[in-house]
């Protein structure tokens, strides 16, 4: 079984970083309770507080698909929108 690593590069815009920090906290419980979450870890930038990454490994690639389409992720979308100014997800394998 191959598992998943998400990077998750998320930047608010300038007046919306407490929303955007405040949104993306309460995800974590509920991700880190999922099936097939190993880790969900949110950073936050040392000198752009603007930009978050979530670093996050998933047992597959299908439960973490789940976690994607699960009801938390559509009220962070509907909760934030017009506070981003990016949001990129990048899938990755350990190689090493």
């Amino acid at each position: 079984m191959t598992r998943l690593t998400i990077v998750a590069n998320i930047i608010a815009k300038e007046d919306k970083i407490d929303l955007i920090k405040t949104e993306l906290l309460k995800l974590i419980d509920i991700t880190l309770a999922e099936t097939g979450c190993i880790n969900y870890d949110l950073h936050q930038d040392n000198v752009n507080p603007a930009h978050f990454v979530f670093y996050e490994k998933w047992e597959t690639r299908e439960l973490w698909q789940t976690h994607m389409d699960g009801k938390h992720l559509q009220d962070f979308v509907a909760n934030t929108e017009g506070a981003l100014a990016l949001f990129t997800v990048n899938e990755m394998t350990k190689i090493a």
